[in-house]
């Protein structure tokens, strides 16, 4: 069957309308209870949330589903989307429920889940969920209804957990930070983590109402984070997504550091200590062809996946890599965990920078990247990139870059948009292709 709910990244949408509703969080509570409820121990499963005001109302309606087909629930209110795969799996549950709509707008939300062992569900368990959801569901009777509890102590078992990530002899001492949170899941635990390991901490977008998650604070809005960083004179600013799932930095200069080049570094560090394991690191078609050529001079190589840290996930297990992550700031760790992880990941990075001993502008900036645009074009309903005027398009584009660039053209699996990316060594080639193609796409659309 098709993928009606679930997309690229579990379930999201606006929040209490079209297919986002309490009764579909309840459909999904009862589709996966019954499709977890494997042996005859009694079930368990753990669901967080971040700081989004519709969560309270996805919260309650996922425990009724998962109540009412007699699995027992363990609420841990807003943690980040790694802390629930991490507790999914020391909790020994069943599965885990992420409630986050990620970057995206307060008004939005969405549901993602995780298996017992903390990884994000295959495409063929989803589908298998989808397919109960349209079933009725078979409902638990008398003592076998689930019981609901919150637990008081997560937040402290993820701090530990994420701060085990660095050697015992690594401390943050001296070192100035800006913590820019998004208003989101992490606000508490991220600067407490950072301070705890000796870090002078500034942080920001700590001050949830409920509606200002990733609104001009966070990995997808740097502004706030740049300024302070300047303003305060300090050695590094760390910015977070709503979910806290990705990671951005910020040099002292102000200038934005990537997940491309974020990879660089773990990666490249890694590999010198023979840590790197899978002989180079996974990221996805849109990370850059610098970072590609960087690699391959450190004799590493670049395996690419499609758009979703799900899909480069899923590459890294099947070739035994531990580094792996998307430009826009997934960075999947799996030495420390089993899906991205910003606060980890930006764990790495300080530790680098206080071992390395140079500013974060010399330590950050490892390859160039080479031109690259991406814009987006809308489109109503159909499939543009099936008219053959945009196929011919597409065709003559790749021509003109030739071996010296690569164009990455596709749907987003989130809004009705096409999405067309270029890069090559010729700015000026590279803005005319991908202007061409979205002029194409918007005559075929």
């Amino acid at each position: 069957m098709g993928r009606d709910y679930f997309g690229t990244d579990g379930i999201r949408g606006r929040a209490n309308a079209g297919m986002l509703t309490a009764a579909t969080a309840m459909k999904v509570g009862q589709a996966a209870g019954k499709y977890f409820q494997r042996g005859d121990h009694r079930h368990r499963v753990v669901i967080g949330k971040d700081t989004r005001l519709s969560g309270y109302m996805m919260e309650n309606a996922l425990v009724a589903g998962f109540t009412s087909v007699g699995m027992d629930v363990v609420m841990t209110g807003p943690l980040p989307t790694p802390a629930i795969a991490m507790l999914t799996r020391e909790m020994r549950a069943d599965i885990g429920v992420m409630i986050s709509a990620s970057h995206n707008p307060f008004a939005d939300n969405g549901i993602k889940l995780f298996g017992p062992d903390g990884f994000k569900l295959s495409d063929e368990a989803e589908a298998a969920i989808e397919k109960l959801m349209l079933e009725e569901p078979v409902l638990a009777q008398g003592g076998n209804i689930g019981r609901a509890r919150r637990i008081d102590d997560a937040r402290g078992r993820y701090i530990h957990a994420i701060k085990q990530s660095l050697a015992d002899d690594v401390r943050l001492d001296g070192l100035k930070v800006v913590v820019d949170c998004a208003n989101g899941a992490a606000y508490n635990v991220a600067p407490s983590a950072i301070w705890e390991l000796g870090a002078d901490v500034i942080a920001i977008g700590v001050e949830p109402n409920g509606t200002n998650i990733n609104d001009g604070v966070g990995s997808t809005a740097l502004d706030a984070l740049q300024a302070r960083v300047v303003e305060e004179g300090a050695d590094i600013g760390v910015a977070l997504d709503g979910d806290a799932d990705r990671l951005i930095v910020i040099d002292e200069k102000g200038r934005t550091v990537d997940g491309d080049q974020i990879m660089a570094l773990i990666g490249s560090r890694l590999a010198e200590q023979e840590l790197l394991t899978g002989g180079g690191i996974v990221a996805t078609v849109m990370s850059n062809l610098g970072l590609e050529r960087y690699l391959a001079g450190k004799g590493l190589d670049l395996m690419r996946t499609k758009v979703g840290d799900r899909y480069v996930l899923e590459a890294m297990k099947a070739g035994g890599y531990n580094v792996g992550g998307e430009q826009s700031g997934h960075m999947i760790l799996l030495d420390h965990a089993t899906t991205g992880d910003g606060s980890i990941a930006a764990l790495q990075v300080l530790g680098a920078l206080v071992q390395s001993g140079k500013k974060a502008s010399e330590l950050l900036h490892l390859f160039d990247p080479v031109p690259q645009l991406l814009k987006n074009v809308v489109y109503d309903g159909g499939n543009p990139l099936e008219v053959q005027s945009v196929k011919d398009t597409i065709a003559a584009a790749e021509g003109e870059l030739g071996g010296t660039g690569r164009l990455v053209i596709r749907r987003s699996g989130t809004e009705p948009k096409i999405r067309v990316m270029a890069e090559g060594d010729d700015e000026a080639l590279v803005e005319r292709v991908v202007d061409s193609i979205c002029d194409a796409v918007k005559a075929a659309a």
